[in-house]
């Protein structure tokens, strides 16, 4: 309104309500951005098979601090049609957040918050790569899952060089958790409990499958002999010394028959004591 113009009540009352800019503003446009969760499905392609503990998104169930990312459905089934059955008739499929889509439906939050990219969708490179880097790095990310994950993006791209530029990591990165997934069962086994160090895993993939349980109880073996060789030696005993030698260190002292007869009885055991009684006796 011009500076100076007479103010007509006819404007003001047209301006209020739901007809002010203020309300105006306030009207809700474009997608949605929160939904029941029956509305949205979970991610089939996610990388981690357990979502783990849950209980450090207990909170959910009063406040949401972070929205999940999701695609429309329409978008995931162009990229994977073979999912339909996996995803049901949820309308948003969850790319990243879906430890929070499970804690909701754990702790008893009915509707969630998210924000739709569809444009992760747009291949499925984009959307395996997504989906990846929400968990690498994180300490309870299975390293066998890990590793499908990238074998799979590796394979998805047509290289490990690929798989390294989408996670922004080197090549012997994506080629190390690659190798993993060659080892026997057992090893596998093991590495995911922690008994076997990632290290020594990747070295007993170049092992023939055949031969690598074998040659990790080789290295065990090793390493316990090295620990019982490097383990702490008991100091040694004192040495036998003759009568000469005693004699000698005796002779530094000058001590009294009563004070030499009490450090005998304080250093000899008592069967020693009365032996060196019969001798002293003896050789009269």
């Amino acid at each position: 309104m011009p500076a100076g113009s007479r103010t007509n009540l006819s404007d003001l009352a047209g301006g209020v309500g739901a007809n002010s800019p203020v309300a105006q503003r306030g009207r809700p446009s474009g997608p949605p951005t929160s939904a029941p969760l029956e509305k949205l499905a979970g991610n089939p392609r996610n990388p981690r098979e357990d979502l783990g503990d849950l209980s450090d998104l207990a909170s959910i169930a009063e406040r949401q601090l972070q929205p999940v990312l999701v695609v429309t459905r329409k978008a995931y089934l162009e990229l994977f049609p073979e999912d339909a059955e996996l995803i049901g008739d949820a309308k948003w499929v969850v790319v990243t957040g879906n430890r929070r889509l499970a804690a909701a439906r754990k702790y008893g939050c009915t509707v969630l918050e998210f924000v739709i990219k569809d444009d992760v969708a747009k291949d499925k490179v984009t959307f395996l790569t997504a989906a990846i880097d929400e968990n690498i790095g994180r300490r309870d990310f299975d390293v066998l899952e890990e590793a499908r994950a990238v074998d799979q993006l590796a394979t998805e791209c047509g290289s490990a060089d690929g798989a390294a530029a989408q996670l922004k990591r080197s090549k012997g990165w994506v080629s190390q958790r690659r190798a993993v997934l060659q080892l026997h069962p057992e090893l596998q086994a093991a590495l995911r409990a922690g008994e076997l160090a990632f290290r020594a895993a990747r070295s007993l993939a170049r092992v023939p499958l055949e031969e690598q349980v074998a040659a990790w109880q080789a290295q065990q073996e090793r390493a316990a002999n090295k620990t019982n060789d490097e383990s702490p030696k008991p100091a040694p005993g004192p040495k036998p010394a003759s009568a000469p030698r005693i004699a000698k260190a005796l002779r530094r002292f000058e001590p009294e028959p009563a004070v030499l007869a009490q450090a005998l009885r304080d250093y000899l055991p008592a069967p020693m004591l009365a032996a060196l009684v019969e001798e002293l006796h003896g050789s009269r």
